[in-house]
């Protein structure tokens, strides 16, 4: 059969099937509880693949695996492993039953309202609103582009057509079904991907550029000997280490990713999520790092054209992979996208209409209105996405501002609230306005052109810890208003035995 016709069938019969769920899972509950949290009773298996493909996106596979492998080679792969290790494994032991246990009791929906609830503060939960929004919007911008670039390498189509059908994707399954639709679609497009990875990996070890894994390694480590990368010079080690702390603990503070321990049943799906979560991030991370790894087997020193976005998408075309699994890679990264797109743009036009429409501007909207209008603003910045997928900025660094910013303004007061009973109003300011202004000045002076995102958004995360402690303590010794506490908070869960 044709190639380009095998192909297209592999990707129709994932859109039947994307466009099947949306539709079933539509005629289901209207409210903002459904639309944003399912319900909270979702199961291990569905939670942690769904954590896990909104992890990882194209942006990943081509962006960060591409780029990795071509500035570090073989230690890229360490990427992969500390995103399982500690993006996976120790995000769920430390983040997801607290949180979980609280946002349950307090009947939160969102960080901005976690932010409200523990600090009292409705201005905390309007700035955190905004920047959610507006941040967002990058990182999902980035994942258009990440998909577009392997979609007009294989596929020969237009990256504007690209963008669009991705665009219509996720939003259809967003507007028809909302938070349990990309639930019930993430477990099966997780499945599609830990798939897709595994044959992708014994086939390009398998390919003539990479001549089996033990010659593979071999002519790899003769050539990062032969171009100083073994070992890295000190400044390719600090931008590598800045790359695993930034996409591994920098999760911990998005807010997309956040949200998915809130709809988790009980404690018991918390523990089997663990393992889930870990194992698909072992896999899925460590092989796309691990594929990355060998770009310069296939193009030696010459980037090809287009630059570190199209490694990994002319890897895939010229490595002799049979059309059938051409087509399933292509689903694995389309399913990756739409699954990531989808949880970046609920999470922002839920948290816009909750947290800045209904608790500040139309308090007496009705629960239905309020998801009816989530899904308006979900069209909305599926269209923004678009438009700033369009600006000439590579997928790594994009991706780099977003969370960097992100996880640079919430991680620490986050965190912090879900365990120190100490951290008061002032410390959680102190802390999100230091982070954000630290991430985002470096990127907006250089014209969001710098290659160091990485590292900025390593050094927003340090200070944001630093201030929400010293400048909680500082509060409390000089007595002032915003340090007052707020154990009420966790007493009701002590009460509750949960």
């Amino acid at each position: 059969m044709d190639r380009q016709l095998t192909i297209w069938i592999v990707i129709g019969v994932y859109a039947v099937f994307m466009l099947a769920v949306g539709i079933l899972s539509s005629r289901r509950g209207e409210g903002m509880a459904s639309f944003t949290v399912g319900g909270r009773n979702a199961g291990a298996w569905i939670s942690a693949l769904s954590y896990g493909t909104a992890y990882f996106s194209a942006v990943m596979f081509v962006g960060y695996s591409g780029g990795s492998g071509w500035s570090y080679g073989l230690w890229s792969i360490l990427v992969g492993i500390g995103n399982a290790v500690f993006g996976s494994l120790l995000a769920w032991l430390v983040l997801a039953n607290r949180t979980r246990e609280l946002t349950r009791q307090h009947h939160i929906k969102s960080m901005p309202q976690l932010f409200e609830k523990r600090f009292q503060s409705p201005a905390m939960r309007l700035f955190s609103c905004i920047i959610i929004f507006i941040f967002l919007i990058p990182y999902s911008a980035s994942v258009y582009k990440g998909l577009t670039s392997v979609c007009s390498v294989i596929l020969g189509i237009d990256e504007q057509v690209c963008m669009i059908v991705i665009a219509i994707a996720s939003a259809l399954l967003l507007v028809l079904g909302g938070y349990m639709a990309t639930l019930k679609a993430d477990f099966v497009q997780g499945f599609v991907m830990m798939f897709g990875v595994a044959a992708l990996i014994v086939l390009l070890v398998l390919s003539p550029q990479v001549g089996g894994l033990q010659n593979g390694l071999s002519n790899m480590l003769d050539y990062m000997k032969s171009h100083e990368m073994a070992p890295l010079s000190g400044k390719s080690a600090v931008a590598l280490i800045s790359t695993i702390l930034m996409t591994s603990f920098g999760t911990w503070g998005l807010p997309q990713m956040v949200h998915k321990y809130y709809g988790i049943r009980d404690k018991k799906e918390v523990k089997r999520g663990v393992v889930i979560s870990t194992f698909f991030a072992l896999l899925v991370a460590g092989g796309g790092y691990f594929i990355g790894s060998f770009s310069h087997l296939f193009f030696g020193e010459t980037m090809p054209e287009g630059g570190k976005d199209f490694l990994v998408p002319l890897m895939l075309d010229q490595a002799g992979l049979p059309n059938l699994l051409i087509g399933v890679i292509l689903v694995l990264l389309i399913s990756a996208s739409v699954s990531t797109l989808s949880s970046i743009t609920l999470t922002a036009c839920s948290t816009v209409s909750m947290d800045l429409v209904k608790s500040g501007l139309r308090k007496t909207m009705a629960d239905k209105n309020v998801a009816a209008l989530t899904r308006i603003l979900c069209l909305a910045f599926v269209v923004l996405s678009y438009l700033i997928a369009n600006y000439p900025t590579p997928i790594l660094e994009m991706m780099s501002y977003s969370w960097g910013i992100l996880s640079g303004s919430f991680l620490a007061p986050y965190l912090l609230c879900l365990y120190w009973k100490g951290i008061n109003r002032a410390g959680a300011w102190a802390g999100m306005l230091g982070g954000f202004l630290t991430a985002f000045l470096p990127a907006a002076f250089s014209g969001f052109t710098t290659p160091d995102g990485p590292l900025y958004a390593c050094i927003a995360m340090a200070v944001s810890f630093l201030l929400c402690f010293a400048v909680s303590k500082l509060a409390t010794i000089m007595k002032w208003r915003s340090s007052q506490r707020n154990d009420a908070f966790y007493r009701i869960r002590e009460e509750s035995g949960s």
